[in-house]
């Protein structure tokens, strides 16, 4: 069995299907600060586990496992919820996910502190200008939360996407995808021999781009020479999942390669414009 190659990894790469808008709520009957705590239903030892001792939760943190869904027989995928928070004004809905039953703690472990960091992160922030917004009469929103795009016996594909309200909104969404068999988490880098597939997927990206483009007025990219900043290639961590057909999606978030009203943008790439880049055919077919 591989080992993880490199933890670091996880923090520096990083579908919901469609877009996902967040419009903070019109009618809101409360017009107190409310927040919401829901009850502990995974216990301190359980916590310990997942957590091991690495990260410190205060009161104000809940941890809700209603409706779990069951990853493979083994992995599980726990919902972890910040405070929400409701208002005439602002609006915060943060969670992020728990897995638990990787036989690699090491990997486990630093997802797990990776999504807790990250919306501790965002939760903050939020609280601290939640003040000054509601002294203004502004407006600010967040949610973050995530979904299990794929969930077979070998992988596991899970995204987590934020949205941000000031003025207008913006979406961010991020993927890790996991060998559930021999517990490693899978890089783009990683499913090839070498670094063509960052051309080759770029330039099928484009072309698509351009067809789609002819094929309904109603679809813009910037991948025209005229546009401001073009669309030239991918990153060679570009965000990625895989599909439960085993086909790998290339995502862009909401106004990286397109206008604000496309979204984010994804697209399937072609095995066949790839395989002879690909290290194996384990993950993609």
């Amino acid at each position: 069995m591989n080992q993880l190659k490199n933890i670091k990894d996880i923090y520096e790469s990083t579908e919901i299907p469609g877009e996902l808008e967040f419009v903070v709520k019109k009618t809101i009957r409360r017009h107190k600060m409310k927040t919401i705590t829901k009850n502990f239903v995974l216990s301190a030892a359980a916590l310990m586990l997942i957590f091991t001792g690495s990260i410190n939760l205060n009161q104000n943190i809940a941890i809700a496992m209603s409706n779990v869904p069951v990853v493979g027989s083994i992995v599980h995928v726990l919902n972890f919820r910040f405070d929400v928070i409701e208002n005439d004004n602002v609006y915060a809905k943060v969670e992020a996910p728990v897995i638990e039953g990787l036989e690699n703690k090491e990997l486990a472990n630093a997802l797990n502190s990776k999504y807790y960091e990250e919306s501790k992160a965002l939760y903050d922030e939020f609280v601290e200008e939640m003040g000054d917004i509601i002294a203004q009469d502004g407006h600010l929103g967040v949610e973050s939360g995530y979904e299990i795009i794929t969930d077979t016996e070998d992988i596991l594909s899970l995204g987590r996407y934020t949205v941000n309200i000031v003025g207008s909104s913006s979406t961010e969404f991020k993927y890790d995808t996991i060998d559930k068999k021999n517990n490693i988490l899978i890089t783009l880098p990683g499913l090839f021999k070498d670094d063509q597939y960052v051309e080759i997927i770029s330039q099928y990206i484009k072309e698509t781009m351009k067809e789609k483009m002819e094929e309904d007025d109603g679809l813009v990219y910037w991948v025209n020479e005229e546009d401001i900043e073009p669309f030239e290639n991918i990153d060679a961590n570009q965000p990625f999942y895989i599909t439960p057909e085993q086909k790998l999606v290339i995502s862009f978030n909401k106004y990286e390669v397109a206008p604000g009203y496309m979204g984010v943008v994804k697209f399937e790439i072609p095995t066949e414009i790839i395989s002879h880049l690909l290290v194996g055919d384990m993950y993609i077919k």
